[in-house]
């Protein structure tokens, strides 16, 4: 599995966090940025992870800023996203299991490094159930198409 994950400046410590325990759990990984504190625009982040996810140059996503608000809901503007802003295990469960959620967003400033990690964990390894919720999910992704 492939992961590309991105943080602006206010998640950078944790999107280092999150980087060794994807490792550990034997993703590859690629960082899109940024790698230092000063100020960048998350929209520009979330527009960089997400496209790989679209391309299927990466199977799934990992985005990070302050609260994971902005950078998810841009993340959400993207076609073919479905990010969920997830701050704890059962949430992280299931977005994968009900949603389908190729995209994770993470608070760097509201989650701690030893939660992120379980909740990275837990996304990584559950999967889509489908069923009754593949039907969902295709009503949630046809809405792009009512616009």
């Amino acid at each position: 599995m492939k992961i590309t994950v991105g943080s602006d400046h206010g998640a950078v410590a944790l999107k280092e966090e999150v980087k060794m325990v994807l490792k550990e759990l034997g993703v590859e990984v690629k960082d899109v940025g940024t790698f230092g504190t000063e100020s960048v625009d998350y929209p520009d982040i979330a527009e960089k992870v997400c496209a790989d996810v679209v391309s299927g140059e990466s199977d799934r996503g990992i985005v990070l800023c302050g609260t994971g608000i902005g950078i998810s809901i841009a993340a959400n503007k993207i076609d073919g996203i479905r990010c969920a802003l997830c701050n704890d295990v059962y949430s992280a469960r299931m977005s994968r299991a009900h949603n389908n959620a190729n995209v994770l967003a993470l608070g760097g400033r509201v989650t701690g490094f030893g939660p992120a990690g379980e909740i990275v964990r837990v996304w990584v390894r559950e999967e889509f159930q489908g069923g009754r919720h593949e039907r969902r999910v295709n009503k949630i992704m046809a809405l792009q198409d009512k616009q």
